[in-house]
């Protein structure tokens, strides 16, 4: 079976590809300074809908995420941004944690495992 990577760098990709199953690496706001949490959930959310898109899959096929919060007092400010934009109807298992990030302005990063195919 092949692999497929997305958006391929000299250290990392921020997808990957191998039969049924896409691999998200820890997506983070792109431009962080100056947003709150909500703001870089929503942002991380596009980018995981795009690279999704990209490797044949949508957030209904997502399987598992992995939420890592700057703080974790921060837990309803993301959940304001993730519960307006979960598929309801097939909400994905999930764990959130607090951890020291890259970056101190990043707040949020989040981990995704999903299936391949169309919702």
């Amino acid at each position: 079976m092949t692999i497929e990577r997305y958006e391929t760098g000299p250290r990392m990709c921020q997808g990957a590809a191998h039969g049924g199953l896409v691999f998200l690496a820890g997506q983070v706001a792109a431009d962080p300074v100056g947003n709150g949490v909500t703001v870089q959930t929503q942002a991380v959310l596009e980018q995981i809908d795009r690279l999704l898109a990209q490797a044949g899959s949508h957030k209904s096929r997502i399987l598992s995420t992995t939420i890592y919060l700057a703080d974790i007092a921060t837990f309803a400010e993301m959940n304001a941004a993730w519960d307006a934009w979960v598929d309801r109807e097939n909400p994905p298992a999930r764990a959130t944690v607090e951890a020291k990030l890259a970056a101190p302005e990043y707040l949020v990063e989040i981990v995704v495992v999903a299936a391949r195919g169309e919702p």
